[in-house]
C-alpha cells in the first residue's frame, strides 16, 4: 500500500515521488479556461506593474510546497495564453496532448541524446523520424538531427556549405578574406544574417535577392546576383530558399532555384521552419515541389504540427555531412568504440547535451498518423482562405499581400483622416490591452500590416469570425 507524507508525496523506499493531484488540477483548470469566452489572451502589463503582482524574490530559506503551487498559479495566470483561440501572434499556437505527454515523460526519464547507451529508445525514435521525414522529402539516404530551432538548422546548413566550399576552414579558420558569398531572398528569416556573423563570413557577404508581389524569390534575380558575384571575384557557395516566409507565408520556387544552384555548384538549403509541414498534405505539397533536390532542409514541428516548443529538425540529403562538420577529437571519454558506438548521434551534433525532443513528435505522429496531419494542414489552409475572404468582402479592411498559405496580411482603413500606420499600431495594441486577441504586425513597403497566422488546430470558423468582429468593433470605437 502506498504511503503519503503531509505534502502529498508518495514515499517509496526513502524516495519521494511527486504525484500530487493538484498538478493534474492545475493542468486541467488551465486548459479548460483557455476555452472560456471570458478568459483573456493576455494581461499585457508593463514590466513594473507585472513585477508588483508576483513575488519574484529568491530567498535564502526555501518555501513550502503550497507556496510553490501559488507561484505556479501566478505564472500561468499572467503568462500569455498561446493555446487560446484568439492568439494569432506567432507562427505557432495551440495545445497538443501527445506533445505535452512527450515533454512530461522526456523530463521524467531525463536523459540526453549524445549516446545510444544513455538514450537507447530515444535514439531509435529520432532515427526513425529522420528516415520518415527524409523519405517524405524525397531524400534517399538522409541524415539529420533534432536541433534547438530553425535558426540553428539554418546555421548548421550554412556551416556545412562553408566547409564544403573551403575544406580547410574547419581546422585552420580564416587565413585571409574567403571571398565566400551566400544568397537568400529579401524576405528570408533574419537567422541567415546572424549565421554569417557566427561563421565569420560577414553580413555584407549575404546577398538578398528581390522578391515578387507574393514574397517569393525571383530566380532571374538570383541568377544575375550569382553572375555578378563571380565577376567581382567572389566565390558563391550557398543559396537558402524559404518555404513559408515569416510575414507573407510565401514559398520560393524551389525547382528553379535548384537548377541555378546545380549550375553553379551551390549548396541548396530550404528553410521550411514555417511551411515544411505542408509536405504532409497531398493537396498542398506542390508548394514544395523541388524539395527533393535540396541539399538540406530545416523544419519546425512546433509550428504547424502543434508540438510544444522546441521541436526542430535539420535534414541533410546525403549521409556524412553532419558528422564531417561536427566531429572533433578529445571526446573518447563519452563516445566509445564499442558495439553501440555506431548508433551515437552526438558525434554529428554541434551540441553535447541535447533534449529528447524526438519523443513528443514520435508520440504525436503515432497518435494522429499521416492522414491526421494531412487533414490538419488542409484545415489550416481552409481557415486562412476564410479569413482572406472576410478581409476582401469588408470595405474597411485591405489585403496587403496575396495570401500564399496560412498568413493573412491586412490593415484597417479608418473613415477619418488618421495616419494609417499609427491607427493600425494603436488598433493592434488596443486588442492586446483588452486581452481580446493577440496578433502581430509587420511593415510591408513601410506600411504597418497586421499579420494573422492560422496555426492552432483547434480553431474554427467561429473563432476566426470572432477575431474580425472584435477587431472591427475595436477599430470603430477608435475611429471617432
Amino acid at each position: 500500500m502506498r504511503k503519503y507524507n503531509k505534502k502529498g508525496e508518495i514515499v517509496v523506499s526513502n524516495t519521494n515521488l511527486f504525484l500530487d493531484p493538484r498538478v493534474i488540477d492545475l493542468v486541467n483548470t488551465y486548459l479548460t479556461s483557455n476555452t472560456d469566452p471570458e478568459t483573456i489572451v493576455t494581461h499585457h502589463l508593463p514590466p513594473e506593474e507585472l513585477r508588483s503582482k508576483i513575488d519574484l524574490t529568491l530567498a535564502e530559506q526555501g518555501c513550502s510546497l503550497d507556496d510553490l503551487y501559488v507561484a505556479i498559479e501566478q505564472y500561468l495566470s499572467f503568462s500569455v495564453r498561446t493555446g487560446h483561440r484568439q492568439f494569432f501572434n506567432q507562427l505557432w499556437s495551440g495545445f497538443t496532448l501527445p506533445g505535452f505527454l512527450g515533454e512530461l515523460f522526456a523530463s521524467l526519464a531525463n536523459t540526453s541524446m549524445y549516446t545510444y547507451e544513455v538514450a537507447p529508445v530515444a535514439t531509435l525514435m529520432e532515427k526513425e523520424l529522420i528516415n520518415k521525414l527524409g523519405g517524405i522529402c524525397g531524400f534517399e539516404n538522409p541524415e539529420g538531427l533534432f536541433v534547438t530551432g530553425g535558426s540553428n538548422g539554418n546555421l548548421q546548413a550554412m556551416m556545412i556549405a562553408r566547409n564544403r566550399a573551403l575544406p580547410r576552414m574547419k581546422s585552420e579558420g580564416f587565413q585571409d578574406p574567403s571571398g565566400l558569398i551566400a544568397f537568400v531572398s529579401e524576405e528570408a528569416h533574419y537567422s541567415f544574417e546572424k549565421s554569417t556573423n557566427v561563421l565569420g563570413l560577414g553580413s555584407n557577404n549575404l546577398r538578398k535577392i528581390k522578391t515578387d508581389a507574393e514574397g517569393r524569390m525571383i530566380p532571374k534575380e538570383l541568377a544575375m546576383a550569382v553572375e555578378q558575384g563571380l565577376q567581382q571575384g567572389k566565390q558563391p557557395f550557398f543559396v537558402g530558399a524559404t518555404a513559408g516566409t515569416t510575414v507573407k507565408g510565401a514559398f520560393d520556387p524551389l525547382e528553379e532555384i535548384a537548377a541555378i544552384a546545380k549550375q553553379h555548384n551551390l549548396w541548396f538549403h530550404v528553410d521550411g521552419a514555417l511551411g515544411g509541414t505542408v509536405i504532409l498534405s497531398p493537396r498542398h505539397r506542390s508548394l514544395l515541389e523541388g524539395l527533393d533536390k535540396a541539399d538540406s532542409f530545416a523544419w519546425n514541428a512546433h509550428k504547424l504540427m502543434g508540438l510544444p516548443l522546441v521541436c526542430s529538425i535539420l535534414l541533410v540529403r546525403e549521409k556524412g555531412h553532419l558528422l564531417k562538420t561536427n566531429s572533433v577529437t578529445g571526446a573518447d571519454y563519452i563516445f566509445h568504440d564499442d558495439a553501440f558506438g555506431s548508433h551515437d548521434l552526438g558525434t554529428m551534433s554541434m551540441q553535447c547535451g541535447r533534449r529528447v525532443d524526438a519523443l513528443k513528435l514520435w508520440l504525436s505522429w503515432k497518435y494522429y498518423g499521416d492522414i491526421g496531419y494531412a487533414e490538419r494542414i488542409d484545415r489550416f489552409f481552409e481557415l486562412a482562405a476564410f479569413a482572406e475572404e472576410i478581409v476582401n468582402r469588408t470595405p474597411s479592411l485591405e489585403l496587403m499581400a496575396p495570401r500564399s498559405s496560412v498568413n493573412i496580411c491586412f490593415r484597417y482603413l479608418p473613415n477619418t483622416s488618421k495616419d494609417l500606420n499609427h491607427f493600425n499600431l494603436y488598433l493592434r495594441e488596443e486588442l492586446a490591452r483588452t486581452g481580446k486577441a493577440l496578433v502581430n504586425y509587420a511593415r510591408l513597403r513601410e506600411n504597418v500590416t497586421i499579420r494573422l497566422v492560422i496555426a492552432n488546430h483547434e480553431l474554427t470558423r467561429e473563432d476566426v469570425s470572432l477575431f474580425f468582429d472584435n477587431l472591427i468593433q475595436t477599430a470603430e470605437s477608435l475611429d471617432r
